[in-house]
């Protein structure tokens, strides 16, 4: 173990294993047992299974289905280690569900955001350490650090391997257009977006394309895919564009209810593109998963020496790397 993360203590609930693995791999530290039980009354119980005295604990746990378990899995570990004196506690978090209930879209209505990130501060949690935040007022939400990560460069890698000549990037919606900008420059590709209406969680209308698509192959990013809904729908506008094909990237690839099969099947697509975020669906061996747990170990280093955790994004996203020299003309 390197001498300078001999005092980092790695632990992982139950929701990606895989994950904290290789992020501990990377850090070259081990990964510590947790212990969870669930008692007759279906309550559950956490044990820290290594010295957390005075030493930087951090504490893997993506919020992934089922979610109500994993967020009390980890608030149950925050509150052992802090039980245990460690010196500082940061969450882990690749995945922060609760992002989408950032606003109040209707009347008396709750935000989990913000309540999630308040629980965690009450339960002891010093830093929060995530990436790709379905929002960027969330980060607002935290009355701690938080560290917020990108994987744009993580895909555009991927893409630049292609011949990209005919190719342009969609986002699904303006909202995501200026995330899908900036990939876009990482690409030396032109932008489009469709303009979107969400009708329920599940349902979603795209009018139209912003943009000329006729002709290209679109790389359609999103920031996170749970069930394809808008991504067919916007596969299907985009058809009616003049778009040849199309490849699906995506940070958090959830794939849930009928996401995998409506992917899979879908004639437009050529490949769809996620991270590691969340674990992978078992039952679709085409797709192309990138890992980011690289980014995460150095920046559980680079937080744990007191070093810059923007500089890894320079020339990434100036919206996660470091400050420009001038904000004003």
């Amino acid at each position: 173990m390197a001498k300078n993360l001999r005092d980092v203590i790695v632990f992982s609930g139950s929701a990606h294993r895989p994950l904290a693995e290789a992020i501990c791999e990377d850090l070259g530290v081990p990964l510590h047992s947790v212990e969870i039980s669930r008692f007759s009354n279906d309550c559950l119980q956490v044990q820290l299974q290594a010295n957390c005295r005075q030493r930087d604990v951090y504490l893997v746990q993506p919020l992934v289905p089922p979610t109500q378990e994993h967020l009390m899995e980890l608030l149950l570990m925050v509150d052992a280690a802090r039980g245990a004196s460690a010196a500082q506690i940061t969450a882990v978090i690749p995945h922060y569900a609760y992002a989408r209930s950032d606003k109040k879209d209707a009347s008396r209505i709750s935000l989990g955001g913000r309540l999630v990130a308040d629980l965690l501060a009450a339960a002891g949690v010093h830093r929060v350490l995530t990436m790709t935040l379905h929002s960027p007022q969330v980060h607002g939400f935290f009355s701690v650090p938080v560290d917020q990560l990108t994987a744009l460069g993580v895909l555009a890698d991927h893409f630049l391997g292609q011949d990209l000549s005919d190719a342009i990037v969609v986002s699904p919606d303006l909202g995501n257009a200026k995330t899908a900008t900036q990939f876009s420059r990482l690409l030396g590709l032109q932008v489009a977006a469709g303009n979107k209406r969400r009708l329920a969680d599940d349902r979603v209308v795209i009018d139209s394309i912003v943009g000329d698509v006729s002709g290209k192959r679109a790389i359609v990013l999103d920031d996170e895919i749970a069930t394809g809904g808008s991504i067919v729908e916007l596969l299907d506008r985009l058809a009616d564009e003049g778009c040849t094909s199309a490849a699906v990237a995506c940070t958090h690839g959830l794939f849930v209810g009928k996401a995998v099969d409506r992917l899979r099947q879908h004639p437009m697509i050529s490949e769809v593109v996620t991270t590691d975020t969340v674990p992978p669906p078992r039952d679709w061996p085409e797709l192309q998963v990138l890992s980011v747990a690289g980014l995460f170990a150095e920046t559980i280093a680079r937080v744990h020496a007191g070093k810059s955790v923007s500089s890894l994004f320079d020339g990434v996203d100036p919206a996660f790397g470091p400050p420009q020299p001038k904000l004003f003309g």
